[in-house]
């Protein structure tokens, strides 16, 4: 359903019973396309989340010249160009909501001989840059923001890139990534440091497709020049889209789900600690391994829940998962304290500030800092919540609905379709009593 003024209605009650399958991981779903796209020969996807972020990386790969096929549902077949074969798009590329795509694409068209333009929707384009085109500017790029430095990117081609050792102030698998593939173009050797870990989807698939690249702790390096190999990339069900059936099976009395072949990548297993850390039941089975990336089967049952202060070590191991785990939090006996999370505030949405709102309308005490949020526990209300047009702000919301005293709505729930797609059908196939409307 289109139209930004779709709402969730979520009755109270309910629990969440049975298996099923959230779809596919959308960060190693981009990278799929992308390092499919400058690999020799062809590749393979399975899994391939079909999401609106992810097909709007399929279709600037297309405007660049790649032949991409969709044979059948979560498969894709893309026809390498190799790291030099991209040729001039006609138009600006569009990556509507996909902070990702931008930021990743920047580092490889940094690395092109011609001219090209990235644009996005209204969330994007507020959504600043800076963090990506200066380092990429100390390799040698030449990438344009407006003042404020937001899209669009304007990235002058024909710029002769060299190598960069590159401590990054503050972590973020974005920027490893876009300076990695940029380091594929650039003369010598690339080498980021991260502060604490991130997400390492982009190490792993470059040595997937048969790319060196060597790994020292915190320290990633790889030389100039190389080629990637095209193959297979079997797609994990996404721990991000996991996270809120986690918390809301945690949440309601009676819940028993079993989560399927669901990616447990170290880098991104935050969601998991943070919640058994609050007293979740959660129980990680036939662990194995899929296209590079471990993966299993995630078993969850309801469980009381009590408030911790996070441990800022885990923060940048569930980025993504904090508005579900602000919920989680809402419903544990006792305050949960966050801090240094201040990226939270530059996602799709101001994160911390959108979700302490939505909390207070459902009778919260939620009390937002610079780079965190103070949350009382104890229990919710029914009300009207803004989601602001995040697609994670309006599932968590959705969840919350469960353990609520009355019916929670949420507003401007249209973009959930962009990482994914489905989840009205699959959450009410679990035992959320929720409908969407226009």
């Amino acid at each position: 359903m289109n139209g930004l003024n779709q709402r969730y209605t979520v009755r109270p009650g309910g629990r969440l019973v049975g298996r099923l399958r959230v779809p596919g991981d959308k960060s190693i779903s981009h990278r799929a396309i992308m390092f499919g796209a400058l690999a020799e020969g062809v590749t393979e996807v399975d899994g391939f989340l079909e999401g609106a972020d992810c097909l709007a990386t399929l279709a600037a790969f297309q405007a660049l010249g790649v032949r991409v096929e969709k044979p059948g549902a979560g498969h894709v077949r893309v026809h390498g160009v190799g790291l030099r074969g991209l040729r001039a798009p006609a138009d600006p590329l569009d990556l509507g909501n996909s902070g990702t795509a931008m930021r990743l694409m920047a580092g490889v068209l940094a690395g092109q001989a011609f001219d090209s333009t990235m644009v996005g929707d209204a969330s994007l384009s507020s959504r600043p840059m800076r963090r990506i085109t200066e380092p990429l500017a100390l390799m040698g790029a030449r990438i344009e923001t407006t003042q404020d430095g937001t899209p669009p990117l304007r990235v002058h081609g024909g710029r002769r890139l060299h190598g960069l050792d590159y401590a990054m102030p503050v972590a973020s698998a974005q920027v490893k990534s876009a300076l990695l593939l940029a380091g594929l173009y650039a003369d010598g050797e690339t080498c980021v440091t991260e502060p604490a870990p991130t997400r390492d989807h982009t190490e792993r698939m470059l040595s997937g497709f048969g790319y060196r690249v060597q790994r020292d702790g915190p320290r990633v390096c790889l030389q100039g020049g190389g080629r990637l190999i095209g193959g297979r990339v079997e797609v994990p069900a996404d721990i991000s889209s996991a996270a809120f059936f986690l918390v809301g099976a945690s949440i309601a009395p009676g819940s028993d789900l079993l989560l399927e072949h669901v990616g447990i990548n170290p880098t991104r297993t935050g969601v998991i600690d943070i919640l058994r850390l609050m007293g979740a039941d959660i129980e990680v089975l036939d662990e194995r391994e899929a296209g590079g990336e471990p993966v299993a089967d995630l078993r969850v049952r309801h469980a009381p829940l009590h408030g911790i202060e996070i441990p800022q070590s885990l923060v940048p191991l569930a980025i993504d998962e904090f508005p579900a785990l602000f919920v989680a939090a809402a419903c544990a006996e006792g305050e949960t304290r966050l801090s240094g999370a201040a990226e939270l505030r530059v996602k799709e949405s101001d994160r911390i500030q959108v979700m302490a709102d939505g909390l207070a309308a459902l009778g919260v005490r939620a009390e937002p800092t610079p780079d965190g949020i103070v949350i009382g526990g104890g229990g919710l209300s029914g009300g009207v919540v803004e989601s602001h047009g995040d697609h994670r702000i309006a599932m968590a919301f959705a969840m919350a609905g469960l353990r609520a005293a009355g019916q929670v709505a949420v507003n401007d729930c249209a973009n959930v379709e962009t990482s994914f797609p489905g989840f009205v059908v699959l959450a009410r196939t679990a035992g959320l009593d929720m409908d969407a409307s226009a």
